[in-house]
């Protein structure tokens, strides 16, 4: 800040960019109403997408700094990690960040993904079993997934985003990255009144119905 100070012209003295930082500001109102009021094109279609931007940090003071996976280094490095929801317009193939909220992991949260990571290691760990069902066993009720903290994150920045343009702009689709890929993600999406483009996984076990295949369908393989 200080090195700003000395820059800065007639009113940037160190005091005003000190308050300027400790000034709450409504980031939301103040980028769509850049956009409404700049690049909004009213006969242009719209997509909302949205993902996430991980930037290494050294040291321990920053606020928010934690290990988050990064996809350019493949791997979990000391970081700060921002989800950012855009507008892509499909005219002028262009993107317009409406909403960046940075990631902050509870204690919770934390422990959680813990827990995930032993239960999974000794999954890989533990000796496998012989192909098929084993006998006698029986069909069990399958246990509701809970959301997780991130989707919840997630839900909460479109849900706000939505009352901010409402009645502006018509979104039909939620674009994301194949880590949403998922029932969880999908259910989440659909309870914002939206539908999710993603990329599913490579275990998703997808088929066409046979009517789709044509009245003569072969089953079995080609």
């Amino acid at each position: 800040m200080l090195g700003l100070s000395r820059w800065a012209e007639t009113g940037g003295s160190y005091r005003s960019i000190q308050r300027f930082f400790y000034t709450s500001i409504p980031w939301t109102q103040v980028f769509w109403a850049f956009f409404e009021g700049h690049l909004l094109d009213k006969a242009d279609t719209y997509l909302l997408a949205g993902d996430e931007s991980v930037i290494t940090k050294a040291g321990k003071k920053t606020y928010g700094r934690d290990y988050f996976f990064s996809g350019l280094l493949k791997k979990a490095v000391p970081s700060l990690s921002f989800f950012t929801l855009a507008l892509v317009s499909v005219k002028q193939r262009q993107s317009y960040p409406v909403r960046v909220e940075q990631t902050v992991r509870s204690a919770e949260e934390k422990a959680a993904s813990q827990i995930k990571k032993q239960a999974q290691k000794a999954k890989s760990e533990a000796p496998k079993r012989k192909r098929g069902r084993p006998k006698g066993s029986c069909n069990k009720k399958k246990a509701e997934k809970m959301r997780s903290p991130e989707l919840e994150r997630i839900q909460r920045m479109i849900q706000t985003l939505m009352k901010t343009i409402a009645g502006k702009i018509h979104l039909t689709y939620l674009v994301l990255d194949g880590h949403f890929g998922n029932h969880p993600a999908l259910e989440m999406v659909q309870q914002c009144q939206l539908h999710l483009i993603s990329k599913l996984r490579s275990d998703a076990a997808l088929s066409f119905p046979i009517p789709a295949l044509g009245p003569n369908a072969v089953r079995g393989p080609d």
